[in-house]
């Protein structure tokens, strides 16, 4: 008989995870319910964690990289099925109705949940989730290694996809951790020349096993002029939580070249504007990409053999692997299993 309640860890205030027993309901018209196998552990999930909210006082599961098998469809949904594996990213999923929609833009869905921030995420045994946010797993990819690139994965994959590099062309990946070490992957697999930049030397073997053909270190060399003595990069990545990183990099782009941020950093990016303007350069932020998007990036992984750096924790260690990831000791995605 299946159990009428599942669990869960809700975060409240600052840094208070809390394993709790919740009610299982049915989905709402349009959502569907997942039995969760896994779930990433990703550092936006700082927001409900930490109390980054505008109420922490109201419980909200963290995670946003699920992967599970769909166990009810609410009513209206008909194009997802019990017994299908799905994932859901942070968008939750599109209303399909307001402007940004309307034309297109389901990324900028002014009607959008964030899982795990805004709704309830995957630090759990059961999800609930828009229909329109779901992303079909192909056979052939674990639960354990589509978790991470739900999130991290097409959060880079998408930087690289909308850069307006060609084949052959310089790109740069700034930071080699959870983000940078997948967008090398990608970046090769792609086709680019690909550079990887991180501070130290620790790095340079692992940067290159993952597809780098240069490495700069930035701890003892300014990397944007680095980059400008290889011709310029098309494209940067810019995955590192700190502006003052990145500051740097814009010199280093090619005419046209763009820099393309998505390490969220406390502080500021600051830029010479000669810079911008001889070699009209820019700087663009990502954010991540709609689900049918997700589904391209999953094919695109699947096909080249672009898999992330995981370290496995049990479902019940959860607070552990939160502190793991928030320390920068996980190298370099920390994933629940859920199952376990």
């Amino acid at each position: 008989m299946q159990s009428s309640t599942y669990r869960a860890f809700e975060a409240t205030g600052v840094h208070n995870l809390r394993l709790v027993e919740r009610e299982l309901v049915a989905p709402a018209p349009g959502h569907v319910r997942l039995r969760v196998e896994t779930c990433g552990v990703c550092h936006t999930d700082v927001l409900a964690v930490e109390g980054l909210r505008p109420d922490p006082s109201k419980p909200v599961v963290p995670g946003h990289e699920v992967v599970g098998v769909i166990d009810a469809v609410g009513d209206g949904v008909t194009a997802w099925q019990p017994g299908e594996r799905v994932g859901v990213g942070f968008l939750n999923g599109q209303c399909g109705e307001c402007e940004p929609c309307r034309r297109g833009d389901f990324v900028n869905c002014r009607d959008q949940h964030q899982t795990g921030t805004t709704t309830d995420g995957g630090y759990a045994e059961v999800v609930y989730a828009r229909a329109s946010g779901l992303v079909r797993i192909p056979h052939g990819l674990s639960a354990v290694d589509a978790a991470p690139l739900l999130c991290a994965g097409l959060t880079t994959f998408m930087a690289l996809q909308h850069g307006p590099a060609r084949a052959g062309s310089l790109v740069a990946v700034q930071g080699i951790g959870g983000l940078g070490h997948l967008a090398l992957q990608y970046a090769r697999s792609l086709g680019y020349r690909v550079a990887a930049v991180a501070r130290g030397k620790e790095k340079e073997a692992f940067a290159r096993e993952l597809g780098a053909d240069e490495y700069i270190n930035s701890s003892d060399t300014d990397p944007g002029a680095a980059l400008s003595a290889l011709g310029g990069a098309s494209v940067i990545v810019a995955t590192a939580s700190s502006g003052a990183s990145m500051n740097p990099l814009v010199g280093g782009l090619a005419p046209g070249g763009r820099l393309v941020v998505v390490g969220a950093a406390p502080d500021p990016l600051t830029v010479s504007t000669p810079d911008l303007i001889f070699g009209t350069r820019s700087i663009v932020g990502r954010l991540t990409g709609s689900s049918i998007e997700n589904e391209d990036n999953l094919a695109f992984s699947l096909a080249h053999d672009i898999r992330p750096s995981v370290e496995v924790l049990p479902f019940s260690r959860a607070l552990e692997g939160y502190e793991r990831m928030l320390s920068g000791e996980a190298r370099f995605r920390v994933v629940l299993d859920v199952t376990a």
